[in-house]
Formats: structure tokens, sequence, C-alpha cells
């Protein structure tokens, strides 16, 4: 059940990087599905190594290269699918923090189980 809604949660931040920033488009609703499908996949298997390998610029630029790496996974999923299209470096950029802080969000509200976590303040 965790997975899927953190499938969700990244299906609404490509939805929502869709409608906000120009250059970036699906096909289809089934093409943003897998999308966020394989953006998962990719974030999980692949962006560790580049993460690894990026490791001396990401350093030495304070962090700031992550977002080049999180905006090179965006690319990489566009480019194995037909329907989802990346107009360039600036719209991955742009989508990418778009994704980003819309899964910050939501991990607000979704614990590390993946079940959504409501806290309850008693005085």
């Amino acid at each position: 059940m965790g997975i899927l809604l953190r499938m969700a949660i990244t299906a609404a931040g490509l939805w929502l990087a869709a409608f906000l920033v120009p250059g970036i488009s699906f096909a289809d609703d089934r093409t943003l599905i897998l999308a966020a499908l394989l953006l998962g996949v990719v974030n999980a298997f692949i962006r560790p190594i580049a993460v690894f390998l990026t490791l001396p610029i990401t350093i030495v630029t304070l962090g700031l290269f992550l977002w080049v790496v999180n905006a090179g996974m965006l690319a990489f999923v566009a480019a194995m699918l037909d329907g989802f299209r990346i107009a360039g470096l600036g719209s991955a950029m742009l989508g990418s923090l778009v994704v980003g802080f819309t899964g910050w969000v939501a991990s607000w509200y979704v614990g590390p189980t993946g079940r959504v976590e409501v806290m309850v303040v008693r005085r």
C-alpha cells in the first residue's frame, strides 16, 4: 500500500510540474502514471549511483548539484517514455524542483512505513 501512495504522490508532482512548468507535457494519463512508476524505479536504482559518482562536485557546490542530478533523472525518464516531453534543461530543472517540493510536502504526512500518519496534540 505504501508504494502505491508514494507513486500517487510522484504522479501528483509530475502533473503539477506539467501544469506549472512550460515545456513539460504528457500525452495522456496513462503516460503520467507510467512516468511516476518509472521515476520511482530510476530514483531507487540509478540515482544513488549518480549521486555517488558526482559526490566531489556535489561537495564543492554544497549540495546544489543534487538539483542537477534530480533534473537528469527526470530527463532520463522522459527520454524513455514516448508520451512524456521535456523541452530542455531549464524545464527539467524547474520540473524536478516542483516534483521534489511536492514529495517533500507529502512526506510530512506519510510515515516511513508508507502510511498516512495523523498527529494529535493533546494539552
